[in-house]
């Protein structure tokens, strides 16, 4: 395998996920945007540490990027602290007044004729195929270091991060974590520019937490994700690279991670949008079914057993679109649940039982906002109409119990159980 090859994977790699992790906690705390601001904002800071220092030296580039980055940071902090400034506006400000300060100092350096010495282009835009074995070396141990302090400092992420009170209150010392954090996180973007640059950096930071986030509650489970998803994508961004000739490796990892990112809000089990409208489809497939049911169960109670409606009949008692009707009815039929004569449908045993079902929790809970909510009974209908498609078992046998088993809703109607 070729070396240049293997040492620009190895350091790509170790970037990506190091900054993946970290930013796994960003996510988590809603500052997506403020490592996009840090990113930017590192620019001044490794530009002075080259017009002040050793510019060939990565660990001073490293060393003004992480101081610069540390005051931005905080910058952002004290604006909406002291200001009626909203955050956004605080992370819009430091960025542009940040990032033109660097872009100027950048200008005054290559009109020395040393920016192309220096190699601060790839803090602009990134540029891996430059990684050197000193680089390599330098980013293992601060990804190492970054592994470390998030290994160190869990519990006090976690806790900062879901619930800083709480962190309070046992006694934790968040300042001392708080600034722990803000530390990793300027790191994780100052090491993660070197592959993609400050401009596209955020993608890099939040991406891969994005995407975990959708397949797994865990966070554990989520570092992890986010850490492979980034090495993935960093892996198959150096492939694709160096198989096309000059062509960047730093925006072909980032459209990896989009198409990682968009791939799993779409089919992601649970969260992903193709599991969301399936769910939804089903609701409202089970919703119209128990609708049709509750109105054939309430004619029975009128007419007698063994009612019959037609589809005309049905769409005169309950508004509702035709085709809707067809399908719920083709259902119910399927599930025998009703039965289609020549000259209507009507129920079946089993039919009978969920139409009764949903019958007892609408007048369950209308009855429950009248004596315990103190609601008027003229106003209580579209509340059941929609709580009686969500009580489960749990909860009807905690009304029925609240109320003392009643024998009828507000309306005087009968209220019907199962032995009846």
């Amino acid at each position: 395998m070729d070396p240049i090859f293997l040492k620009v994977v190895v350091g790509t790699t170790l970037l990506a996920s190091s900054s993946a992790v970290v930013g796994t906690f960003s996510y988590l705390k809603g500052q997506s945007l403020v490592g996009d601001a840090i990113a930017h904002a590192l620019l001044p800071g490794v530009v002075l540490a080259f017009m002040l220092g050793d510019g060939k030296n990565p660990a001073y580039l490293i060393l003004g990027a992480l101081v610069s980055g540390l005051i931005a940071h905080y910058g952002i902090a004290f604006i909406q602290n002291r200001t009626k400034l909203k955050s956004d506006t605080a992370v819009s400000l430091v960025l542009s007044t940040f990032f033109g300060f660097g872009i100027m100092l950048m200008s005054v350096v290559q009109q020395r004729g040393q920016g192309q010495q220096a190699g601060l282009e790839r803090y602009l835009l990134g540029k891996a195929a430059a990684i050197t074995m000193l680089d390599v070396y330098t980013f293992s141990a601060l990804a190492l270091l970054l592994l470390l302090g998030v290994a160190l400092f869990y519990k006090g992420f976690q806790l900062m991060t879901f619930n800083e009170d709480f962190a309070h209150a046992i006694g934790l010392p968040v300042g001392l974590i708080r600034v722990t954090f803000t530390v990793l996180t300027v790191l994780a973007v100052t090491i993660g520019i070197q592959t993609v640059g400050v401009v596209l950096m955020a993608a890099l930071l939040i991406t891969p937490a994005a995407a975990a986030r959708a397949w797994t509650k865990s966070l554990p489970q989520m570092i992890v994700l986010a850490a492979v998803f980034s090495a993935i994508s960093a892996i198959l961004g150096t492939l694709i690279s160096s198989a096309i000739t000059k062509m960047p490796t730093g925006p072909w990892i980032v459209i990896i991670l989009g198409l990682i990112g968009f791939t799993s809000l779409f089919i992601a089990p649970e969260k992903g949008w193709l599991f969301k409208r399936k769910r939804a489809l089903e609701n409202r497939s089970k919703i119209n079914r128990e609708n049709i049911m509750k109105l054939m169960y309430r004619q029975e109670e009128k007419r007698g057993l063994g009612n019959k409606l037609t589809g005309p009949q049905i769409l005169s008692i309950r508004a509702m679109r035709e085709d809707a009707l067809r399908v719920g009815l083709k259902d119910l039929k399927k599930r025998l649940w009703i039965i289609e004569h020549i000259d209507g449908f009507s129920l079946t045993d089993l039919g009978r039982v969920e139409g009764r079902r949903v019958v007892r929790l609408h007048r369950l809970w209308e009855l429950y906002l009248t004596e315990r909510l103190g609601m008027a009974p003229d106003h209580i209908h579209p509340q059941a109409e929609t709580m009686e498609h969500v009580i489960t078992p749990e909860i009807e046998a905690l009304l029925i119990k609240e109320l003392g088993m009643p024998e009828r809703d507000p309306h005087k109607s009968l209220i019907p159980y199962e032995n009846e």
